[in-house]
């Protein structure tokens, strides 16, 4: 990999094929590495690189041993924010780019770290960018690592692609605001990481909030809330808000992580539970397996079957044990032939189970479910799909036959 010292490089050029000794090593250093966070945004300025490198040093603080990759190729801000400056060192025995060091637990990669002139400007095409982020693992020494954060550049675009296309085992948090401006960007990053199989591990809602160091009064700022519903109408994990804190400003300015300040504020213990969270998340992935798979699992045990779906106003509710009505529908060769809804008994722990085994059904289309539940199904012999998103049943069951339903995590996996 060579330094950019100017401003053009070879962004008029595709990058080669690769080597099958190229791909080899970059799945060694993959190996190597437990878990790999996309840290993601619909657009820009709701404090997605904050959060990546909060993470960062929250999960170090913990113990970890940490990389950042700062494939925002265009704007990077990851070094300035953690006070790492300089161009890498070059490993000359294994021929491989230093990470440049926060300390001893966290490593940071980043293109400015390449740069001779920080305020040159990168104007690279799709290939380079997407050779440069496979150059970025498999031509760097990184250590044996517990979580690798990659932070992205807002959107849906290049950079995002090539890591889920390279990193195929990482899994996406989103970060938003409350604005209903960046919800609507969120949705399209949902269903970007849907659409290439990320698994999503949840929803951040930053700048969530204010409280007035004067009167400690709480102020909506940007509003309130909006990550939450849009988690729970995406039928995605939400990992909590993070607050407003101007501190955050002057500690990215001078590279010193607030984090690492003497303090308790509620930011501070935001994060934390945030950091909580991400390792809850990372560490008990259940009921995120992709849903081709299910059900081709399930169509293979059976070929007509009745399927359930928990309803709100006509679409699937997350709410399964509390929902207002069920729909039943019976499937024959692969086509819908009837669909009835019927209102379910009080909710009691156990009744759901036993009264859709006497209903016959044998597949749950649900956004999430407990663990307890799962397996109460599992004893009637009733399959089931959690992370489904809030539409119809008849487009649900659509998308099921045809093998492309596509869904998130399980949003109530307790």
């Amino acid at each position: 990999m060579s330094s950019c010292s100017g401003s053009h490089c070879d962004h008029g050029k595709d990058q080669q094929t690769d080597s099958p000794g190229d791909d080899r090593e970059l799945r060694e250093k993959l190996q190597r590495i437990k878990h790999k966070i996309l840290v993601m945004s619909g657009k820009g300025g709701v404090g997605k690189s904050s959060v990546s490198a909060l993470l960062a040093v929250g999960l170090a603080m913990k113990g970890y041993r940490v990389g950042v990759l700062d494939v925002d190729l265009h704007g990077p801000s990851i070094p300035r924010m953690l006070g790492v400056q300089g161009m890498f060192r070059f490993d000359e025995e294994r021929k491989c780019l230093i990470p440049q060091s926060y300390n001893e637990r966290l490593q940071v990669v980043s293109i400015e770290c390449l740069l001779e002139d920080r305020d040159s400007a990168v104007i690279w095409r799709g290939p380079v960018k997407h050779g440069v982020i496979k150059q970025f693992i498999s031509e760097v020494t990184w250590e044996d690592l517990d979580y690798l954060i990659i932070d992205s550049p807002p959107g849906t675009g290049d950079e995002p692609l090539s890591v889920a296309q390279t990193i195929t085992d990482a899994c996406a948090l989103i970060v938003t605001t409350p604005q209903e401006v960046a919800l609507a960007d969120v949705r399209k990053s949902i269903n970007f990481c849907r659409q290439v199989g990320m698994r999503i591990l949840g929803l951040v809602e930053n700048m969530s909030g204010f409280v007035c160091p004067h009167c400690n009064r709480e102020l909506a700022l940007f509003g309130k809330g909006g990550g939450a519903r849009t988690a729970e109408l995406m039928t995605i994990p939400f990992l909590g808000g993070l607050p407003f804190d101007p501190r955050i400003v002057v500690s990215e300015d001078v590279g010193q992580c607030i984090l690492e300040t003497p303090d308790d504020s509620l930011f501070i213990q935001a994060c934390k539970q945030l950091i909580h969270e991400v390792i809850t998340g990372c560490s008990n992935p259940a009921g995120e397996t992709m849903p081709r798979e299910i059900a081709e699992k399930v169509k293979a045990d059976h070929t007509d079957f009745k399927v359930a779906i928990p309803l709100a106003g006509g679409s699937l509710t997350n709410h399964f044990g509390h929902c207002e009505q069920f729909a039943i529908v019976d499937v024959q060769a692969g086509r819908i032939q009837a669909k009835e809804l019927v209102v379910p008994p009080p909710h009691e722990p156990g009744l759901l189970p036993r009264w859709l085994g006497e209903l016959d059904v044998s597949l749950i289309i649900a956004g999430g479910m407990g663990r307890r539940a799962l397996d109460l199904f599992g004893q009637q012999n009733i399959k089931v799909i959690t992370g489904a998103p809030n539409l119809p049943p008849e487009e649900l069951i659509k998308q099921y036959l045809e093998g492309t339903l596509l869904t998130g995590a399980n949003v109530c996996d307790h």
